[in-house]
């Protein structure tokens, strides 16, 4: 694909998965979270060409921060995840403000990392992308599947980034 029609396709995957997030939606439980993203990170290292032969070492420079943004979102994604059981042990899940936070934070680093490798002259391929989208899935899964682990009774609210963390009262100046 073209560089525009592979920014279209992001932006429009992105915006979709972004929408969704702000709906509540049922998690699947079982104990296979896994095997989706290792399915994309298995495609994506097959794909020839992700380290650009003539920029190697600023290729996989590239690559390594590009993971280590995937795994930050991933992360940051599933912290700011609302969880929560009903009654008859189904539990879902909703994105919050913070979760959308952390997605314009990741798409605009990656953003900014595209446009470095641009300038340098390093020809980035898709299946990059594709490898860091595995590493950010697979680390939301894992930390979401933990946490439904150790839930709290049936019906109480999951925490979300910052409901923990006890706000202090307002008081009137003396």
């Amino acid at each position: 694909m073209s560089g525009l029609l592979d920014a279209l396709v992001v932006t429009a995957v992105a915006g979709l998965v972004i929408s969704r997030q702000l709906r509540p939606s049922r998690l699947d439980t079982d104990r296979r979270w896994w095997v989706l993203p290792v399915v994309l990170g298995v495609v994506a290292l097959r794909e020839p060409g992700m380290i650009d032969a003539h920029h190697q070492t600023t290729a996989v420079l590239l690559l390594a921060v590009e993971l280590i943004v995937g795994l930050a979102m991933g992360a940051g994604w599933a912290w700011t995840t609302r969880i929560w059981v009903e009654a008859d042990g189904a539990v879902w899940s909703r994105g919050t403000r913070a979760s959308i936070a952390v997605w314009g934070a990741g798409l605009a680093l990656r953003a900014g990392l595209y446009g470095v490798g641009a300038v340098l002259g390093v020809r980035q391929d898709s299946s990059a992308l594709l490898l860091a989208l595995a590493a950010t899935l697979l680390v939301r899964s894992g930390v979401l599947a933990w946490r439904v682990q150790t839930r709290r009774p049936a019906g109480a609210p999951g925490p979300a980034y910052r409901d923990a963390v006890a706000r202090p009262a307002w008081k009137e100046p003396a």
